[in-house]
């Protein structure tokens, strides 16, 4: 799992980390923003934007998890555009881009950092 960084982030709780089921997405409300947050085979966990940025609609948790070579991705439910989990960026669409969020297991549950403005 990825480490939370930035010790003045605000973490909100998600669920138990066994609701993550592998290769699986949840959705949740993080800071007023629709968030996905996903689990690889191997227990890593990921968090981006549930809105699909080319077709819109809050589906992204929906998505078909995979691989492209090392680069952990999941698959758009909709037009089937492919994210990379750690950057959020298209792999199909050069400029398209998911935002991405810090996740962390702590003490069982899944904690997503709220966005800091700058």
């Amino acid at each position: 799992m990825r480490p939370g960084r930035g010790g003045g982030q605000a973490w909100t709780p998600v669920c138990p980390y066994p609701r993550v089921e592998p290769e699986r997405g949840v959705a949740a409300l993080v800071g007023g923003e629709q968030v996905a947050v996903f689990r690889t085979h191997d227990g890593e966990l990921f968090a981006i934007g549930n809105r699909d940025p080319i077709g819109g609609a809050y589906v992204m948790s929906r998505g078909i998890v995979g691989s492209r070579g090392s680069t952990p991705t999941v698959a758009s439910p909709l037009h089937k555009q492919v994210y990379d989990l750690r950057t959020g960026r298209c792999l199909d669409e050069p400029g398209v881009v998911v935002p991405t969020y810090l996740v962390r297991c702590r003490d069982n549950v899944v904690e997503v950092a709220t966005r800091q403005e700058t």
